[in-house]
């Protein structure tokens, strides 16, 4: 029997900004998992913007914070 040799499998050349859109897109995808479920258990969910972030060179993203009600109350 021979012996096997493993090396570690070739990772995508992936840059930093591609990293950071997939890291976002995903975390907004659980994010509307969680607001979906949040709803199927009777709660109402409302994403309030708190701040928007600069970063001096032009770049901007909004800051969300959720506001979370059980069904019926105001």
């Amino acid at each position: 029997m021979s012996v096997t040799q493993f090396a570690p499998a070739a990772m995508p050349d992936t840059d930093a900004q591609k990293r950071a859109v997939d890291r976002v897109a995903e975390a907004a995808h659980r994010l509307n998992d969680a607001v979906q479920r949040a709803i199927a258990a009777g709660y109402s969910v409302e994403l309030v913007r708190t701040s928007r972030h600069h970063d001096g060179t032009g770049n901007w993203g909004d800051q969300i914070v959720p506001t979370v009600r059980p069904n019926g109350t105001r």
